[in-house]
């Protein structure tokens, strides 16, 4: 009976990226979580894995303060970790990285360090279904309904069905990974990640489940989720209310969006997004009554991935935000002050369309005018007021 040697892995820890994204003035990696940083957090579901060669790659500058974020994450300075310094571009950190293999490797995990709650039973899945031959990523089933688009317009749809969402670690073996790159760097050619240049040079890939903890921390209400799966325990135990205000001028070109709704003929109202000051405010009462800040916080300027978005997007992502912390949206009401526009005729379909935004929770909206009271009754913009009452998921299971 022939004897089989267990293969020795490594797993080249990307921990270069700037964080330009997240805002914090320092590398993402280095960023606190809950007085242990994103780095610390993703060496602990390493070290927690199987025994394997850690080669951390750090940002160029701050190789001292990773080097003290792996020794708190050892214990002590530990014989089978290895310090490098990263490239400008991920693809040539992960060539540094594999510039540092031991001999006797045979596998090699690609992770990065900003998908910080990885578990390690994930880890040790991907280096267990690595061949000889075939690549190995973990992935999630795409469950958002996604379109094809040319600038503003929809093409069509995509069969989600054929989709996966990649994640980290990637595992590879190494002949064929240190192969790929060598393809790589003479083809001149930069990919998004590893599986992607393993492919382009002829290999082959396979997936296996990902986990909805392995998720990248890019921006804040990507921090923010990850603060708060590590502390469940501080959500309280009792149901909570929140209130919101908005108020825009109309102005600018187009529809007005309103409700949920896009109205026709209707002057638009100005702001960042689509200045629709009803979303706006029931955003604003939902995270009010979570403890989750404001709308500016979350979804303002500082956040250009959201101009010109519409309330869909931004009551979806404000209730994947509650049910991150912990709750459960009860019910939303609703009143704005305006003379325009003509309500009552769509109320139902307005009540629909936010309902369905924040996954199905009851929404009732009303309107009513001034009198010609105030800048709303002189036309010259609308006024809103949001309650919003939520639960804790379990109170409400």
């Amino acid at each position: 009976m022939t004897e089989h040697r267990a293969p020795t892995t490594a797993i080249i820890v990307v921990a270069a990226g700037s964080g330009t994204r997240l805002g914090a003035g320092m590398p993402k990696a280095l960023v606190d979580l809950d007085g242990r940083s994103v780095l610390r957090h993703a060496l602990d579901g390493v070290f927690a894995a199987r025994p394997m060669h850690v080669i951390l790659v750090a940002p160029p500058g701050h190789e001292q303060a990773v080097a003290d974020e792996l020794a708190k994450a050892n214990g002590e300075p530990h014989r089978r970790a290895t310090v490098v310094i990263g490239g400008e571009t991920r693809q040539q950190s992960v060539a540094a990285g594999l510039e540092a293999l031991r001999s006797g490797t045979d596998v090699v995990l690609v992770h990065d360090a900003a998908r910080a709650l990885t578990p390690a039973a994930q880890i040790d899945a991907v280096a267990a279904a690595v061949t000889a031959d075939t690549g190995v990523i973990p992935a999630l089933a795409v469950i958002d309904t996604l379109k094809r688009v040319d600038g503003d317009v929809v093409v069509d749809a995509v069969d989600r069905s054929v989709l996966a969402a990649a994640q980290t670690p990637q595992g590879f073996p190494r002949a064929a990974l240190e192969a790929a790159y060598a393809h790589a760097l003479e083809a001149g050619e930069e990919h998004t990640d590893d599986a992607a240049l393993f492919a382009a040079a002829g290999g082959a890939v396979r997936r296996i489940a990902g986990s909805e903890h392995a998720f990248k921390i890019t921006t804040p209400a990507d921090l923010e989720r990850a603060r708060m799966l590590l502390h469940p325990t501080t959500v309280p135990s009792v149901p909570r209310i929140g209130v919101g205000t908005d108020v825009h001028a109309f102005g600018g070109d187009g529809n007005l969006w309103l409700a949920g709704l896009e109205w026709p003929g209707e002057q638009p109202l100005s702001g960042h997004s689509d200045g629709d000051a009803v979303a706006h405010a029931i955003v604003d009462a939902l995270l009010g009554a979570a403890g989750l800040g404001d709308i500016g916080e979350h979804f303002g300027t500082a956040h250009p991935e959201y101009a010109g978005a519409h309330a869909d997007v931004f009551l979806a992502r404000t209730a994947r935000m509650l049910a991150d912390a912990g709750f459960t949206i009860g019910n939303v009401s609703v009143q704005f002050q305006g003379n325009r526009p003509r309500f009552s005729g769509r109320r139902q379909e307005a009540e629909a369309a936010l309902s369905r935004a924040l996954g199905g929770a009851s929404v009732a909206v009303s309107a009513t005018t001034t009198d010609g009271l105030g800048f709303t009754g002189r036309g010259e913009g609308i006024a809103v007021t949001a309650t919003a009452l939520i639960l804790p998921s379990a109170a409400a299971r």
